[in-house]
């Protein structure tokens, strides 16, 4: 036993020492290598990784170039940096490694309309965004991705609400009645934007993780290839397709709290008795209208909400055809009580190759199934005016279906008193289904006999269907204090929608580089037909139905109508020794919008580019690696004149409810004419820019600085006309002017690049001013402007102005008297004209809603496996109507107090402006909106292996909304409503986790 014990010993023994032999042998086999990587013009490499291959040693180049790491003598060195190709070396003590240009990489194309350009040779205002790069929070639909993202673009959502519409601005708005929105393409399709019954925001048909890239055309030189739409610009969305290779299956979930994290300061149940006594006396009847309970009406209506969203996919490719499918599940609970949003929606995509790839085809496939439950909004408003002394429910009630109701003496409902803001929500049940499908097949072939010469086919849809009711139980509050009747039952309505968009394009290209010359022509032409038909049901519940005999309480009505855009198109680009470059471009577009003698118009473009970096004098300077001048102009048009199909022709309205003609016994509704202008047409936009795009250190520094001067012409205004001219005194015509002017900065720096370490920094900056120049056919002293603009609380009273010489979207209001210590002075506005009164001659236009400059800041940091991002948006310069305080101040007469017996709640601040009667039409109530928001703040950590090396998963947590910094004493100084907040659905901040798997 001992000689075993002595024999295992030994073994072990030498064991040891074999290895301890082996290992000083392995190390004695090391060596340094100091190597220096450049580019084939000699320009050293910053950056680039360095890496022993199949290992994780390695290194990155530093400022000149140089790298330096210990590897075995017999291993193999991998290099890489983005934009060349990747090259492996024998290890050795010096190394000199020439990485050569990866011209598929560095040649990565632009889509630009009807086919596409190398990113270096852009001769517009154009910028790709790549949808993955893109620091994200909780998005909904396409529209949250680009919060924030690119210079001159400006994405406001509509609240917080579930799947909430977005107004997308480029280079602030061309029009003051027209549609301000962009053109939307999604894969080749120029999709409807102009809203579907039902659906809140119609880019939510994609889901943001199948998007690929973005690429938003701003300057008319780009815009111009799509003509009669384009005033406003353009954003092209591509999704994302499958590659050669193996097949990928990738999973991206998350799971989100939202919560409420600010409300409107009214007041608490204790400070509004004291508030009422103090007022009006203990014996008042205002103080015997208190109630004896205290209730936070905001607490009532809002809520902490769940959400979750699921996306999967699977692409690949079998022989000559790539291709990727994706399901996604989203629902997304709102915090105010009963907003809701299910979502479900997929895509397919195919693009096979045949004959050598000269024929190519592309195949998309996009649809949504998507169910809302929409919240009463209104419930928002009358939360922060309800008395807070009185309770949520009511006990031994007739009326009311249990909830709080105001009574009259007689036991009667009171018909004009507010509405419990918890029975508005719960009583009413608002909900629509849609289905949506956006599709194409794309069809290009490479001529066998000219393999220059292009043909390419483009056959798309955009189809939606959607239905919803919105039903009102019968016998709730609602039911006698709102509506037309007041009679407690529900006024329920069912509505159904159908439209489609069908598309037809096609074009030829014929593409040759000649010596020294580079020419690209493209010819086509397009189609697209636009169709709607839309029905309304007003039926009564099955009780009140069986009750009154009839099914329905008022006569449903049907609208049907379809327009046709026609268009022949044109570009020409041509490059002289890769330096100097011309775009060309005409688009006639023809409308059945308008009158046959007017309906076509020509948008014709240019641009011209210079790569400076390219001359002689530059290309020995290193750290420059772009430098191009731009120089644009072009003009484009707007046809979305209004809801109208044909807005050109003479129309007739049915009369109001009780004007008749009575035949005998038979009543008939009357009909009346309506204000026409036979000769409407498309207002036009002329654009002049100037820009300049810049790169340094091996593209590690980007960006670009452009200069635009926009113009408006045959704007749609509202003028007055001559009595017995037409049918109004009032005509909608083209006439006047707007002019938009402004700077856009970008910079995109990647200022750390280590092993262990990777920064990315993006930076955004525009300015815009816009100004009216003109507004009337001819000059009237007597005209102030186009004042619209309706306030809550005031009937009859408008707060926004259109007038010559200001910005649109300007407010019109009195100017304020305040005291010394800077109290505004009740009803003291300033003599502006000197007449001893206060009249509306003394109105002036003060302050805009629009803001003079919008910024945007993200960060993205790794540590190894960490990453660390985040998002901020600045906005400066915008003001806001705040409709809430000036509704809810006032204390005297019926402002706070119906005689009727109930109470208002007052904001806090009612006591220090201590206002009796309501002043809507203050400056005081004009507020510096301007406000820095931190969107999304996120962490994660990736596991690069998770069963095999194939295999990665990431986890990460975001809160979104974090914080807002601002002097606004509203809720939000951010919401889409022409600078006037009265009523919006309070953007929550989120909290959420979430994972996503690559296999």
């Amino acid at each position: 036993m001992k000689e075993k014990i002595h024999s295992c010993k030994v073994r072990i023994i030498l064991s040891v020492a074999m290895g301890l032999l082996f290992s000083l042998g392995v190390f004695a086999q090391q060596i340094t290598v100091k190597g220096h990587v450049k580019d084939a013009s000699g320009i050293p490499i910053i950056g680039a990784n360095v890496v022993i291959k199949g290992s994780t040693i390695g290194s990155v180049t530093d400022l000149d170039g140089n790298f330096q790491l210990q590897a075995p003598q017999d291993a193999t060195i991998s290099i890489s940096f983005v934009g060349y190709k990747p090259t492996e070396v024998k290890a050795a003590p010096v190394l000199m490694v020439v990485l050569q240009e990866d011209a598929v990489m560095l040649e990565g194309t632009v889509v630009i309309g009807y086919g596409s350009v190398k990113k270096e040779d852009v001769t517009g205002s154009v910028l790709a965004i790549d949808a993955d790069k893109l620091t994200k929070g909780m998005a909904t639909s396409a529209s949250d991705l680009l919060v924030g993202k690119a210079a001159g673009v400006s994405v406001v959502t509509d609240g917080g609400a579930p799947g909430a519409s977005a107004a997308i601005r480029i280079r602030g708005g061309s029009s003051m009645s027209a549609s301000n929105d962009p053109l939307i393409v999604i894969d080749g399709v120029p999709v409807d934007n102009q809203g579907i019954s039902g659906m809140s925001n119609p880019l939510a048909t994609v889901h943001p993780s199948d998007i690929a890239t973005f690429t938003i055309l701003k300057d008319a030189s780009a815009t111009a290839i799509y003509g009669s739409r384009a005033s406003n610009g353009v954003i092209i969305i591509t999704t994302k397709t499958g590659k050669t290779g193996r097949v990928k299956v990738d999973y991206n979930g998350s799971f989100s709290v939202s919560t409420k994290y600010n409300e409107v300061s009214v007041m608490d149940s204790e400070t509004f008795r004291n508030f009422v006594t103090t007022k009006f006396g203990a014996g008042s009847n205002q103080a015997k209208a208190l109630g004896n309970t205290s209730t936070n009406w905001q607490d009532q209506i809002f809520r902490t909400a769940y959400s979750t969203d699921h996306n999967v996919s699977i692409s690949g490719a079998i022989p000559n055809m790539p291709y990727r499918a994706s399901v996604a599940y989203t629902n997304e609970n709102g915090i105010l009580k009963t907003s809701n949003l299910e979502r479900v929606t997929g895509s397919l995509s195919a693009n096979p190759n045949f004959f050598d790839k000269k024929l190519n085809i592309n195949l998309n496939v996009k649809g949504v199934y998507n169910t809302n439950r929409f919240a009463n909004q209104g419930a928002i408003g009358m939360a922060t005016q309800f008395d807070p002394t009185q309770p949520v429910y009511m006990d031994n009630n007739n009326y009311g279906n249990g909830y709080f109701i105001y009574m009259k003496t007689d036991g009667k409902p009171v018909d004009i008193a507010l509405t419990n803001p918890v029975a508005m929500l719960e009583q009413r049940n608002d909900e629509s289904t849609v289905y949506r499908s956006i599709g194409n097949a794309q069809i290009d072939y490479r001529m066998h006999f000219l393999p220059d010469l292009r043909a390419n086919l483009n056959l798309g849809y955009d189809v939606s269907k959607s239905e919803g009711d919105v039903i009102i139980s019968d016998n709730s509050p609602m039911t006698y204090t709102s509506g037309n009747f007041k009679q407690g039952f529900g006024e329920n309505t069912y509505y159904y929608q159908l439209k489609r968009n069908t598309l037809l394009d096609f074009y030829l290209n014929y593409a040759k580089e000649i010596g020294i010359n580079n020419i690209d022509v493209m010819a086509g032409y397009s189609w697209q037909h636009f169709y709607n038909s839309t029905k309304n049901r007003y039926p009564y519940s099955a009780a009140f139905a069986q009750s009154k005999g009839e099914e329905f309480y008022k006569e449903g009505d049907e609208y049907e109508s379809e327009n046709y855009l026609i268009s022949f198109f044109g570009r020409l680009n041509y490059t002289l020794l890769n330096r100097y470059l011309v775009t060309f471009t005409l688009r006639n577009d023809g409308s059945s919008r308008f009158n046959p003698d007017g309906r076509w118009g020509l948008f014709p473009s240019v641009a011209l580019a210079w790569k400076m970096n390219e001359e002689a004098f530059l290309k020995d300077v290193d750290a420059l690696s772009d430098l191009k001048l731009r120089l644009g102009y072009g003009i484009t048009g707007q046809q979305n004149l209004g809801s109208s199909d044909y807005p050109y022709m003479a129309r007739y309205m049915y009369s109001k409810a009780g004007a008749n003609y009575y035949f005998g016994d038979t009543k008939y509704s009357l009909i009346a004419p309506l204000a026409y202008d036979e000769n409407l047409k498309w207002e036009e936009t002329t654009t002049w820019n100037a820009g300049l795009d810049y790169g340094f250190l091996n593209g590690r520094i980007t960006g670009a600085l452009d200069f635009y001067f926009r113009e408006t012409k045959d704007l749609l205004n509202t003028v007055s006309v001559a009595a017995g001219t037409n049918f109004s005194n009032q005509l909608l015509t083209n006439v006047g002017t707007l002019e938009n002017k402004g700077v856009e900065f970008s910079i995109n720096a990647h200022p750390v690049v280590t092993k262990d370490w990777d920064w990315t920094i993006g930076y955004n900056i525009s300015y815009n001013k816009n100004t009216i120049t003109k507004m009337t056919l001819n000059d009237d002293p007597n005209y102030v402007g186009a004042i619209h603009g309706g306030i809550d609380g005031g009937t009859g009273f408008n707060a926004l102005i259109h007038a010559v010489g200001k910005p649109f979207n300007s407010f019109y209001v009195y100017e304020q008297v305040y005291t010394p210590e800077g109290v505004p002075v009740e009803g003291a506005y300033v003599d502006q004209n000197g007449d001893g009164k206060t009249d509306e001659k003394d109105l002036i236009t003060y302050k805009k809603a629009a803001p003079d400059v919008f910024m945007g800041f993200s960060s993205q940091l790794s540590y190894k496996n960490w990453d660390f991002a985040f998002a901020l948006r600045a906005s400066l310069g915008n003001y806001a109507y705040n409709n809430i305080q000036s509704q809810r101040e006032a204390w005297g007469g019926s402002q706070m107090y119906d005689q009727t017996g109930f109470l208002k709640n007052r904001v806090t601040t009612a006591e220090y402006t201590n206002f009796n009667n309501a002043r809507y039409l203050s400056n005081y109530y004009i507020q510096n909106a301007s406000f820095l928001r931190m969107d999304n703040i996120s962490i994660g950590y990736t596991f690069n292996k998770v069963f095999t090396k194939d295999q990665k998963a990431r986890v990460y947590a975001t809160v979104q909304n974090p914080f807002v910094i601002t002097k606004y004493d509203g809720l939000d100084p951010e919401f889409n409503n022409n600078g006037i907040d009265n009523n919006i659905y309070p953007r929550p901040r989120v909290y959420m986790i979430g994972l996503s798997l690559n296999f």
